[in-house]
């Protein structure tokens, strides 16, 4: 009997861990996706990224600084080791999200439904998401 409860203890002391690596792994992956192909639209100024920077009162070359970023940025999430330089690319997309935010809002271009402001601040939730659930290994 005391061999069965010992090993669903076990069983439950690994899911908690098992289950924070999934949960970390699926918010990362999810955050790095979003801002790879926010960065090579930007590179590639495909949609509306040209009047989006424009309507804001920023230059156009403000585009390819912000993707070459954007796409480093979701590289050093995902790259085994290296834990000082993910620290750096999430405080990255942190500011680079909230700027956006504030971007929009100084300038009243909410979007449909505030839909500009919310999506940058969503990505902005999930990289804290992420920085939360990372594991030890990539820590500092």
């Amino acid at each position: 009997m005391s061999k069965m409860i010992g090993a669903e203890t076990n069983a439950k002391a690994e899911t908690k861990p098992r289950g924070k690596m999934i949960a970390y792994w699926s918010v990362t992956l999810l955050l790095a996706s979003a801002v790879m192909l926010s960065g090579i639209g930007q590179l590639m100024q495909y949609g509306g990224n040209l009047e989006l920077v424009t309507n804001l009162g920023y230059p156009l070359y403000v585009l390819t600084i912000l993707g070459i970023w954007k796409v480093l940025g979701a590289i050093a999430l995902v790259v085994p080791g290296f834990p000082r330089l993910k620290e750096w690319a999430h405080a990255g997309i942190f500011f680079l999200m909230t700027g956006a935010a504030f971007s929009h809002a100084f300038a009243d271009d909410y979007g449909d439904y505030g839909f500009a402001i919310i999506l940058p601040l969503s990505y902005a939730a999930l990289n804290i998401a992420s920085w939360a659930l990372r594991p030890n290994s990539r820590k500092l």
